[in-house]
C-alpha cells in the first residue's frame, strides 16, 4: 500500500524553511514521502505587478526558484527521503486542506511578525491547526527543541472524550525517535475552603488522583498495543496550558488533541492548543480527532 506523504508549506521565509528541515527529518524517520507546495493565490494581484515591471521575475517563476531551492535543501539534507514539489496558484490555506485529505500530516513554520517574530504565529499554521483533517505541525521554538536535542515528546491529557489519535500519535512519535514520553495531565484544586487544611488537603489529593486516573485511561489501550515506549506519566498542579508551554522548554514535540469548538463564526483550536501554537518553546502537534 501507498504510503500517505507529509506535506510541508513553502514561502520562502526562514520559517518556512526551518519547517521543510524539520519535515525531511520527520520523513526519513517515519520512511514517508515528503511533499512541498509552494501557493503562490495570496499573491497573484503582487505578482501581476511583477510581471508587468521590467526586469522583474514573474511570481509564478519566482514560485518556481524558490520551491527549488527548498526541494533541493530537502534532498541534500535527507538523500533517502522521496521528494516531490508543486507550485499552486490556490491561496495557501485552501491548497494546504486539500492536501491534508491526503496526507500524513500538514507541517508550517511558526511564522511571526515584526519585532515578535517567533512569538506570534501566522495566519495559515493557525487557520490550518483548527481546520485541516490530519495533524498539524507548527514548527517552532529555540534551536533545541527543533533539532530534537532534548529525547522527550510531552504528550497533553485533558478529557479522554477527545480520543485516542493524539495518544498514538505521540506514541509513534517517540517508538521513532526512541525516545522518552511524558503523558501529562493538568489539574486545579477550586480557590475556596481555605479555613480548613485538612478539607483542602484532602482536596488536592482528590484532584490530582483524578488527574492520574485521566492518564491512566487515555493511554491504556496504545500501551497494550506498544509497551516498549518508555512512558513517564505526570499530575501537575495548574493551567494546562501554562503547565505544557514550561515542560515544552525540555521536551522535542508537544502533542495535543484538537478539541475544536462549535458555535463561533469559524472553526476555533481550544484554549491549550491556542497557546502552544503560540508560545511553545518547541513543535506543536494539533492532532483532530478522527486523524
Amino acid at each position: 500500500m501507498m504510503k500517505l506523504p507529509l506535506v510541508s508549506g513553502v514561502d520562502g521565509t526562514e520559517s518556512s524553511l526551518r519547517a521543510v528541515d524539520w519535515a525531511a527529518d520527520e520523513a526519513a524517520l517515519r520512511g514517508l514521502p515528503l511533499r512541498l507546495v509552494y501557493a503562490s493565490g495570496r499573491e497573484q494581484y503582487e505578482g501581476a505587478a511583477l510581471a508587468l515591471t521590467p526586469g522583474r521575475p514573474s511570481e509564478q517563476v519566482l514560485a518556481g526558484h524558490i520551491l527549488e531551492f527548498a526541494a533541493e535543501r530537502a534532498r541534500c539534507r535527507r538523500p533517502d527521503v522521496d521528494v516531490a514539489a508543486e507550485v499552486t496558484p490556490e491561496d495557501a490555506v485552501i491548497a494546504l486542506l486539500r492536501e491534508g485529505r491526503h496526507a500524513e500530516a500538514l507541517i508550517t513554520g511558526g511564522r511571526g511578525r515584526g519585532a515578535l517574530t517567533g512569538l506570534l504565529l501566522g495566519s495559515v499554521s493557525l487557520a490550518l491547526a483548527a481546520r485541516a483533517p490530519c495533524p498539524v505541525i507548527v514548527v517552532r521554538g529555540d534551536r533545541a527543541g527543533i533539532e530534537g536535542g532534548h529525547g522527550r515528546i510531552l504528550l497533553g491529557v485533558g478529557d479522554p472524550e477527545q480520543g485516542p489519535a493524539a495518544v498514538r500519535f505521540a506514541f509513534r512519535e517517540a517508538r521513532a525517535r526512541d525516545c522518552e514520553l511524558d503523558a501529562v495531565c493538568a489539574w486545579r484544586c477550586p480557590g475556596h475552603n481555605h479555613a480548613d487544611p485538612r478539607r483542602t488537603a484532602s482536596e488536592h489529593l482528590y484532584h490530582k488522583e483524578r488527574a492520574a486516573t485521566l492518564i491512566d485511561e487515555a493511554v491504556a489501550e496504545t500501551v497494550r498495543e506498544d509497551p516498549t515506549v518508555r512512558l513517564h506519566p505526570a499530575a501537575v498542579e495548574g493551567t494546562a496550558a501554562k503547565v505544557l508551554v514550561q515542560r515544552s522548554a525540555a521536551a522535542d514535540l508537544v502533542v495535543v488533541g484538537a478539541q475544536r469548538r462549535d458555535g463561533h463564526p469559524g472553526p476555533r483550536l481550544g484554549r491549550v492548543a491556542h497557546v502552544l501554537l503560540h508560545h511553545a518553546d518547541c513543535p506543536v502537534a494539533v492532532v483532530p480527532l478522527a486523524a
